[in-house]
């Protein structure tokens, strides 16, 4: 099919067979069909213009910020500070400039953050046009967040309808780059690969998607998530950092805000996302010192919950750090709680164990048999130590016959493995025995 067949169809004209013509007439029938074509595009003054309704209010004057310029065009900013003596629950803004970077990079799993400053640190949030993602989710509003000179800043970037989308996201890249880290809540798996996607469609480089990420949701939930009802932000605020928020806007509300704004301008029906995107980056920064203290065995921790501590010190042993999982069990190894005062001489003792501190891994042993008499796990680790580096049978079995005849609870594993123990002990001594 040819150009002018083509065209006839887009014309809606009957495919009526052309007669030969000259090349000129061949030309001129052809420009006559696109301008027939293009006089149907609207002109970029046929452009729908947004216009507020009457009684809507203008974002300038509902909010400080200012609309800004840069070479892809126009879109909204809103600036914020917060002084280092500013509090934020029970936290303090300032001890984000104290905030251990070695702790960061342990709450992480990245040891090359350890070798970062607070400063450096980018935090994260957006509200968006959906809660699934995918390729129509549009972040209409990005906030951002960091530390410098005893002052928290904060930079909200709105896109005032979906044409402000490639200027926001050009100012977001020229504020990351001069960052180093980010810190996000849930933003591996949603903020930062949804503005992934967001880049690609507008052919911006995705520097975000190289750059370290501390998301806290993952530390917060192995640290925290035993005692909270869920792992939101908000559960986060309220019960760790006794953050209680008035009037805050339901998450599921906010797209349909966005879409609202769309269609009457009315700035009146942005404040309270702006006010709850600010919440959550100040409830990031500030939710990231707590957890990073937790880790910080060289700072008074006698203020966390033990259970807490339990969580803390379980983490810094699944990353390796030995040394500080000991200092927070040694710590806890007396907790009220009876359950995490045995599991924290539990993990203290193998820690002792594999160091050949035996004597220490002993001492814990009969505290726990002290507190909880046929304690299963302390009874065998006993007798094994008895058996194999004192080479004392008779004491061993001493040993696990009084947990056998004492009447705590024990599983039918767990007591015929001690029954077994017994066994094995005795046929060891018959044969020391033997001439």
């Amino acid at each position: 099919m040819n150009t002018i067949k083509r065209l006839q169809r887009l014309t809606g004209e009957d495919s009526v067979k052309q007669k030969k013509s000259s090349r000129a007439d061949e030309i001129s029938e052809l420009r006559r069909r696109i301008e027939a074509i293009t006089s149907r595009r609207p002109s970029a003054s046929d452009k729908p213009v947004f216009t507020r309704h009457a009684g809507s209010v203008s974002l300038k004057d509902m909010m400080m910020g200012e609309e800004m310029q840069n070479t892809h065009g126009k879109f909204f900013i809103s600036n914020g500070y917060f002084h280092g003596s500013a509090k934020h629950g029970s936290r303090r803004i300032g001890e984000i400039s104290a905030i251990d970077m070695n702790a960061v990079a342990l709450l992480a799993n990245n040891p090359d953050m350890a070798f970062l400053h607070c400063e450096d640190a980018l935090y994260l949030d957006t509200e968006t046009t959906g809660l699934t993602g995918g390729t129509g989710t549009f972040a209409f509003l990005i906030g951002l967040g960091w530390f410098d000179n005893d002052t928290f800043y904060t930079t909200q970037i709105f896109s005032r309808d979906f044409s402000e989308e490639r200027a926001s996201l050009r100012f977001l890249l020229d504020l990351a780059g001069e960052k180093r880290f980010i810190v996000s809540y849930n933003g591996k798996a949603f903020d930062v690969g949804l503005l992934s996607t967001r880049f690609i469609l507008n052919r911006l480089p995705d520097t975000l998607a190289t750059m370290p990420h501390l998301d806290l949701l993952h530390p917060a939930r192995r640290l925290l998530g035993h005692r909270l009802e869920n792992n939101r932000l908000i559960t986060m605020e309220k019960e760790i950092l006794g953050v209680l928020r008035r009037g805050d806007i339901p998450g599921n509300e906010i797209p349909q805000r966005y879409f609202d704004w769309l269609r009457n301008r009315d700035a009146r029906l942005l404040t309270e996302i702006f006010e709850h995107n600010r919440l959550d980056i100040i409830s990031m920064a500030t939710l990231s010192v707590h957890l990073a203290d937790m880790l910080n065995h060289s700072r008074d921790i006698s203020a966390y919950e033990h259970e807490d501590l339990l969580a803390a010190a379980k983490l810094l042993l699944a990353r390796r750090d030995a040394s500080g999982a000991k200092n927070i069990l040694e710590f806890i190894t007396e907790a009220e709680c009876l359950h995490v005062a045995l599991e924290a001489r539990r993990t203290l003792s193998l820690i002792y164990k594999r160091s050949g501190l035996w004597n220490d891994a002993l001492r814990i042993w009969d505290l726990m048999l002290r507190d909880d008499h046929g304690n299963y796990f302390a009874t065998i680790e006993k007798a094994k130590f008895f058996e194999h580096k004192k080479h004392d049978m008779q004491k061993a079995i001493e040993i696990v016959n009084e947990a056998l005849n004492h009447p705590s609870f024990k599983t039918i594993s767990e007591r015929n493995a001690l029954e077994h123990r017994i066994t094995r002990l005795k046929s060891r001594t018959v044969t020391r025995e033997s001439p």
